[in-house]
């Protein structure tokens, strides 16, 4: 018998005795949702981390409400912190002689930019001061950068990453043309150099505002406020972090035998932390969820047993007029794969929209990840294998006899 005949064979069964179908499918659906959900919010998070600190270069560090949490404790303690204030920015330049430059500067992800009939979703707008670009690791490709008058009067001018060029502007001169952040329009003025991509991650799918701009459309930072300094040298980062950390405590009143009520971020402290924490993550989380697609995989075996007991005659009759045991094997098992088959695709799509709501209420970037989506299909396909072999080959070795008599 050929495998289309068998696979028909095995889709029709199934088809007939669709509640059983639908509670079987359960199982695996949740579990590969949970699983989908999981991977695709940890890499929406690191992502929408490692765009904050790809920009950094070894003479650069960050002040920031949150810095680096190490535990629940540290979690809780920092929401309850005091955000950043934009005057800190002034006291820095003028009480740091070990700083060069230092910037305010905040972002939003949950964008939809447009020109014309082209558009993108979940872009990183940028809202920083006009000196952001000789702290960060971004390089003038064409045009220029906006001013500190333009910051000032909250001018609508944008400073664009070339993959926002590409997909926005293909074959045009992006410069002097507008676009709208939001339905606001803003007026093209500069291009960076590329970047490529670093950690998955394209830099260059970037649009920087004035801060001021920034502050008007989507309103003040709070804890989203992120001081961007850097230092004479990389020699001298340790003494300006610390020249930093004293004039914060003082603006903040901080008392002297208190802890720092905000954190000072470099991107190497970062990345080793990150690393540990969404590995860890990865793994105890997709454990849990892999308990579900065990039960599931239970329930299939279950079913597939009590099928195989509802269906002995009609192995029985198919038997005595020629199928081979091979037949009858992998008839048994496309009903498993199907249905776990079945469960795994939708469980991705469940997966990836779950993914996406989460990722937008956190206000982080998102992409379902391929290596999610081939977990999810792996794990599903295997679920079907395991817990369905059994049934199956015990449907295929019953005797035509004793099968005919069964009642």
């Amino acid at each position: 018998m050929i495998f289309w005949e068998i696979f028909k064979m095995a889709a029709n069964a199934l088809r007939i005795n669709r509640m059983r179908t639908i509670l079987t499918l359960l199982g695996v659906i949740i579990g590969v949702s949970s699983v989908i959900t999981i991977i695709s919010a940890l890499d929406g998070l690191e992502q929408s981390i490692k765009s904050e600190l790809e920009f950094l270069g070894p003479s650069t560090f960050i002040a920031t409400k949150m810095g680096i949490i190490m535990s629940d404790e540290d979690f809780f303690e920092a929401l309850k912190r005091k955000p950043l204030k934009y005057e800190y920015v002034k006291a820095i330049e003028e009480g740091c002689d070990k700083c060069v430059k230092v910037a305010a500067s905040s972002n939003a992800f949950n964008t939809e930019i447009k020109y014309r009939n082209n558009k993108l979703r979940n872009v990183l707008v940028r809202g920083s001061e006009y000196n952001i670009i000789e702290i960060i690791d971004f390089e003038l490709g064409q045009g220029r950068f906006f001013t500190h008058e333009e910051d000032l009067t909250r001018r609508r001018v944008a400073f664009i990453g070339t993959t926002i060029q590409d997909e926005l502007f293909p074959g045009v001169d992006p410069i002097g043309k507008s676009l709208k952040i939001n339905n606001v329009k803003y007026k093209v003025i500069g291009i960076a150099k590329k970047k490529g991509s670093s950690f998955g991650n394209d830099a260059d799918r970037v649009i920087f505002i004035p801060y001021h701009t920034f502050v008007k459309q989507f309103g003040h930072p709070r804890g989203r406020l992120a001081i961007f300094v850097k230092a004479n040298s990389v020699e001298d980062v340790p003494d300006a972090m610390d020249q930093v950390r004293v004039i914060l405590r003082a603006r903040r009143h901080v008392p002297y035998d208190k802890k720092d009520d905000f954190g000072m971020v470099t991107a190497d402290a970062v990345m080793a932390v990150l690393n540990d924490i969404t590995r860890f993550l990865r793994l105890g989380l997709v454990g849990i969820s892999s308990i579900a697609l065990i039960v599931g995989g239970i329930i299939i075996m279950n079913i597939m047993m009590v099928s195989v007991t509802e269906r002995t005659r009609e192995i029985g009759i198919r038997k005595s007029i020629g199928a081979r045991q091979k037949d009858i094997l992998l008839q048994f098992l496309y009903e498993s794969l199907i249905q776990s088959l079945g469960g795994g695709l939708i469980g991705i799509a469940i997966g990836v929209i779950l993914g996406k709501v989460l990722i937008s209420l956190m206000n982080f970037n998102m992409t379902p990840s391929v290596f999610a989506i081939v977990v999810g299909l792996t794990i599903s396909t295997g679920v079907g294998l395991f817990f369905g072999i059994y049934p199956a080959m015990k449907a295929a070795k019953m005797q035509p006899v004793k099968a005919l008599s069964f009642e």
